[in-house]
């Protein structure tokens, strides 16, 4: 008896321990009964946070911070989910108020531009019908080339323009469709901005990586044989007329620099890979100018279920934020030559397709293991099946590979005389299906098959200490996180404990025997106690 009165003392002194010491932080309900489980981490590098969102299982991005006590140009990635993000960047703009999209590489993204000048060395120039003018030019473009019907109602114009500068980004909601990545957005604006760019006299300020016009002339070419046109057609055709008059209407896209140089409107340095893109109410380090909604702007978000209008906004924003459903993959293709053929040999040795066929099946996604599993299911049966080309969407982690000389179709049980299939690889479930270009499978999904275990990336929530260089506290304050032992115990992103902090190890193991008796003596809990006991808690 008097053994069991000692431990229940000790019991006692524990509880009274716990209640200043809880084991676990205060438990945070989902944004919304949706929601998946919380992710936020937070990483010094770009690669190791897109490596980690892409063996993520839940639903995650790839965000760059940039912190006002920080050297200029230093920047922390933070991979989360989109809601979660948004959650977090209303509650805390202080410190998510400078924040960018990563658009990760090889991902299906929206068209999108970076337009600025400099008011004091361009007096006479008038942003908003500059701003006006382009969109209706790129939208009679994407009419001329791919058949995709855009107007200024699809087109989300943001703007963080000063005294000093005009700054605007122009995201375009075209409906079922998008570019494959933002590699070939930057080749579409290219070529369509061709007839502008051949008449500068100066190159000072325009992106290295800038195509010649001869270049550029031969892209187009390519482009309009693989349209089913040849190059006379093209040089004759009533489009090509229009074409010098747009020469000279294009002309307004030329500015000057704060230096006086020649300088174009549309900023070219922005479709590189992994590229940082500023967000919807974020502004530059050390700026106070945020991207708001500009006054001209004719797109109205169509918010959904449980969606304000404003978080509708931030979504339409996300240049990556694109479904797989229903979307039509736009390219730009590039004319091959000896350097790229012998570039791409060790990817492309089944097959000779033409360029246009040929462009993404000869270059790896993202996840070149997935790539090689994928063509083990096309190569078969004395078939020699091909991956003509691949697309990723990361709102969804989906690989989406279109096959080439290889028909097989479930739903009909035979090969397809003419359609081909997609392979669709689900990155997050960690299992692929197949469906079908044919008409009549339109709406036909396979049954989903488990990807081998081997070319599945773990799920890993916990990394290694020195990943762990920054953590966020409850009030939104970004810091450099500090030793386990002193690791703050209230974080957005929960860390481990450190090891016995409430006693000794005879205290420990008391606690523990104390806990089977009473688990062996007592009935259930109800619902009603524990709810009671969570309400006490919180009170506290």
């Amino acid at each position: 008896m008097r053994k069991w009165g000692d431990r229940l003392k000790k019991v006692e002194q524990l509880a009274q321990s716990f209640q200043l010491n809880p084991l676990t932080t205060r438990y945070k309900p989902r944004l919304w009964p949706c929601q998946p489980s919380s992710v936020w981490k937070l990483f010094p590098r770009q690669n190791m946070a897109i490596s980690f969102a892409r063996g993520c299982k839940e639903i995650v991005h790839v965000f760059a911070l940039e912190k006002e006590d920080t050297s200029l140009g230093q920047r922390i990635y933070l991979v989360t989910s989109y809601s979660e993000l948004w959650h977090y960047y209303r509650t805390y703009p202080q410190s998510l108020m400078h924040c960018y999209e990563v658009i990760p590489e090889g991902t299906v993204c929206k068209l999108y531009f970076d337009l600025e000048f400099y008011k004091p060395t361009n007096k006479g120039a008038d942003g908003k019908t500059m701003v006006s003018s382009l969109i209706q030019y790129v939208c009679d473009k994407l009419m001329e080339v791919y058949g995709v019907k855009c107007t200024t109602n699809d087109v989300l114009n943001l703007d963080s323009s000063t005294e000093v500068k005009f700054s605007r980004h122009l995201i375009f909601g075209l409906h079922n469709a998008a570019f494959k990545d933002n590699i070939h957005v930057g080749r579409f604006i290219h070529a369509i901005l061709q007839p502008v760019l051949s008449t500068t006299k100066s190159e000072s300020c325009l992106n290295v990586g800038m195509k010649s016009v001869a270049e550029n002339n031969e892209t187009r070419r390519t482009h309009a044989v693989s349209m089913g046109k040849s190059a006379d057609e093209m040089a004759e055709s009533p489009q090509t007329k229009r074409h010098k008059r747009e020469e000279r209407d294009l002309s307004f896209l030329w500015v000057k620099n704060k230096d006086g140089q020649d300088c174009l409107f549309v900023d070219l340095g922005v479709y590189t890979k992994n590229r940082n893109f500023r967000l919807y109410k974020s502004s530059k380090v050390g700026k106070n100018a945020a991207f708001t909604v500009a006054d001209d702007n004719k797109f109205v978000a169509k918010p959904e279920k449980g969606i304000s209008v404003e978080e509708s906004v931030f979504l339409a924003s996300l240049v990556c934020n694109l479904s797989f459903t229903g979307q039509r993959i736009l390219t730009w293709d590039v004319p091959e030559t000896k350097e790229t053929k012998t570039s791409q040999q060790p990817h492309c040795q089944q097959g000779s397709a033409t360029s246009a066929d040929s462009l993404s099946g000869c270059l790896s996604s993202p996840h070149q293991e997935v790539d090689n599993f994928v063509l083990t299911l096309v190569k078969k049966d004395g078939l020699y099946g091909s991956i003509r080309r691949w697309n990723y969407f990361a709102a969804e982690q989906l690989l989406v590979y279109d096959i080439a000389k290889y028909r097989w179709c479930e739903n009909v049980g035979r090969f397809h005389k003419s359609n081909n299939i997609m392979i669709v690889v689900d990155l997050k479930e960690e299992v692929w299906y197949q469906k079908c270009h044919d008409p009549e499978c339109k709406n036909f999904r396979s049954s989903s098959y488990p990807l081998p275990q081997e070319i599945c990336v773990s799920y890993i929530m916990t990394l290694d200490d020195e990943d762990q260089d920054y953590l966020m506290d409850d009030t939104g304050n970004i810091e450099p996180s500090q030793t386990p032992k002193q690791a703050p115990h209230s974080t957005v992103c929960p860390e481990k404990e450190s090891a016995d902090v409430w006693g000794d190890g005879q205290d420990d193991q008391d606690y523990l025997e104390s806990l089977e008796v009473f688990e062996q003596n007592s009935g259930d809990i109800s619902d009603q106690l524990l709810l009671k006991c969570m309400a006490d808690f919180d009170s506290q």
